[in-house]
């Protein structure tokens, strides 16, 4: 426990310091990888049955050889101690985040709506148009940070360099694979499935310290009131305490793929503004915090 908490907060500090690699990034390739497979298992006449189990080959085929890989190279004796140091770091994305959310705020607050529009649209897969842009940049820094930091410092710490590199792809996956278009709807059925599974704990304990970050009262209402009626069972939780921690208002009306979805709104307050953006990236990174004091506790105790 101890080395692990170790090498989390040298990850996290050699992530803020470098950030990801301009050139050469692992999930570059690996997407490159996906896109290989996804030609071989998704031909384009099959059953729906059909389309689940290539799909579940598929993320089988991903996951399973680079996992097992990654398990070998962790349990080498000092080797494997730099070889989880340097995946989790690369699994990690709190800098990314910042580094893509600071722009959106900085533009909005110096009436460059057009400049923010185009910097909020390389983060969101929606019609950037349509966006209403200080709400769908928090919302993404909230999702992400569960996605990117919180769930990535939790299968750290339950499996170390395999398991969070096994968690990092297959939320990679659910990414390329997991819509609910016709494309995907039944191919990517079990990468969508998984992502869910492997990031239920973490996204709650991510709302859990939200709500302790934040304005806690409201946080924890809203996670009760409002997350079971979000499309996504680990989102949910996540946007509507973030959201609740910040008092302000998120969700609402948003378009995909040229149609309106009627989501509810989540949190409560005023309506997401430019400066709400800087909120939210400074409730991430002292979430961060809590968490590191935690484990700094947590092995003390172990230690001692």
């Amino acid at each position: 426990m101890f080395l692990s908490t170790v090498i989390i907060i040298l990850a996290l500090a050699l992530d803020w310091l470098i950030g990801e690699p301009k050139r050469w990034h692992p999930l570059i390739g690996f997407g490159t990888l996906v896109r290989r497979v996804e030609k071989i298992f998704y031909p384009p006449k099959t059953s729906n049955k059909q389309q689940i189990v290539r799909g579940f080959l598929a993320v089988s085929l991903l996951l399973i050889p680079l996992s097992t890989i990654s398990y070998l190279i962790a349990n080498i004796d000092f080797i494997g101690d730099i070889f989880s140091l340097i995946v989790l770091m690369l699994c990690l994305g709190h800098k990314s985040l910042h580094d893509h959310a600071k722009p959106i705020a900085n533009a909005l607050q110096s009436g460059d709506i057009k400049q923010a529009r185009y910097y909020t649209s390389r983060i969101v897969s929606r019609d950037p148009a349509t966006l209403n842009i200080p709400r769908a940049t928090i919302e993404s820094v909230l999702e992400n940070g569960a996605d990117s930091v919180f769930s990535a410092l939790f299968w750290f710490l339950i499996g170390g360099a395999p398991a969070v590199l096994f968690y990092r792809l297959a939320n990679t996956l659910d990414a390329m694979w997991g819509y609910r278009s016709q494309q995907y709807l039944y191919f990517g059925r079990f990468a969508a499935r998984l992502d869910d599974v492997l990031n239920y704990l973490p996204a709650r304990l991510t709302a859990l310290t939200y709500a302790l970050v934040g304005n806690t009262r409201i946080a924890l209402r809203a996670w009760q009131q409002q997350a079971h009626y979000w499309d996504s069972p680990n989102a949910g939780p996540v946007m509507s305490s973030g959201a609740g921690a910040l008092n302000i208002t998120l969700g609402g009306p948003a378009q995909y793929d040229g149609q309106w979805h009627q989501r509810i709104t989540l949190g409560a307050g005023h309506e997401a503004q430019a400066e709400d953006i800087g909120r939210a990236l400074t409730l991430l990174r002292h979430s961060i915090f809590v968490w590191i004091i935690i484990l700094l506790l947590i092995s003390g105790l172990t230690y001692a």
